[in-house]
C-alpha cells in the first residue's frame, strides 16, 4: 500500500493525516470548515484515494491557517505515500464540467513546484469559507508535494460550482497521475532518473 501519515502542529494548528493512494474514496474529514470539508471528500472520492484529515486550528481568527496548513500536509503526505515514484503515470489531466463551469486540471509528479491559476469571477465567500483561500491551499499542496499544477477556468458562473468543479477535477487528475504503468517495468518515468 502506498499510504504516509502526516501530523503537523504549529501555534496556529495541529493536523494529523493519512493519506492511502490506492484507495477507494474513503474519508474521515474535520477540518474545521465545512465546505473545505466537503471539498476534500470530494477530492477523495475522485480520486479513488482513502483520506482522514483531523484539523484543529485558530478558527476565531478566520479559516486561513488552517486551509494552508491541510494544503502543507496533504503535499507533503502525498511525496511521501509516492516515493521514488517508480513506474507511475506521472501526468494526470481532467476536462471537468460541473453543471454551467468548465474547469481543466493538469499536473505532472515531476518534483518541481509550480502553479499556474487562472480562476475568475468569484465570489468572496462560500458560506464561510474565503475563496481565496482556493489558492492558498493549492500552493500550500503543490510547495510541498513537489509537482506541477495547471488550474484554468473555462467557463463557470457560480462560485460553489467552479470550485467544487476544481476540486473534482483535481482528484481524478491526481488519480490517473499516481497510476502505476506496468509498462515501465518499476521504472521512473523521465530521462533524468529521477524525479
Amino acid at each position: 500500500m502506498r499510504e504516509a501519515s502526516i501530523e503537523r502542529k504549529t501555534a496556529e494548528t495541529e493536523i494529523k493525516l493519512r493519506l492511502v493512494l490506492d484507495g477507494t474514496g474513503k474519508t474521515e474529514i474535520d477540518t474545521g470548515c465545512g465546505f473545505m470539508n466537503h471539498m476534500l471528500e470530494l477530492f477523495a472520492r475522485h480520486g479513488r484515494m482513502d483520506l482522514t484529515v483531523q484539523c484543529k486550528g485558530d478558527t476565531q481568527v478566520d479559516f486561513h491557517h488552517s486551509i494552508e496548513d491541510i494544503g502543507i500536509v496533504l503535499g507533503k503526505a502525498l511525496k511521501e505515500a509516492l516515493g521514488a515514484k517508480r513506474g507511475i503515470t506521472r501526468y494526470g489531466n481532467m476536462l471537468l464540467p460541473m453543471d454551467e463551469a468548465l474547469l481543466l486540471v493538469s499536473m505532472d509528479l515531476s518534483g518541481r513546484a509550480h502553479l499556474s491559476y487562472d480562476v475568475h469571477g468569484l465570489t468572496q465567500k462560500v458560506g464561510d469559507m474565503d475563496t481565496e483561500l482556493v489558492k492558498e491551499f493549492l500552493l500550500a499542496f503543490v510547495r510541498h508535494a513537489e509537482c506541477t499544477l495547471h488550474v484554468k477556468q473555462l467557463d463557470g458562473e457560480n462560485t460553489h460550482h467552479i470550485i467544487e468543479g476544481i476540486f473534482k477535477a483535481l482528484g481524478r487528475a491526481l488519480g490517473k497521475a499516481v497510476l502505476i504503468d506496468k509498462a515501465l517495468g518499476g521504472e521512473i518515468p523521465s530521462t533524468k532518473g529521477t524525479l
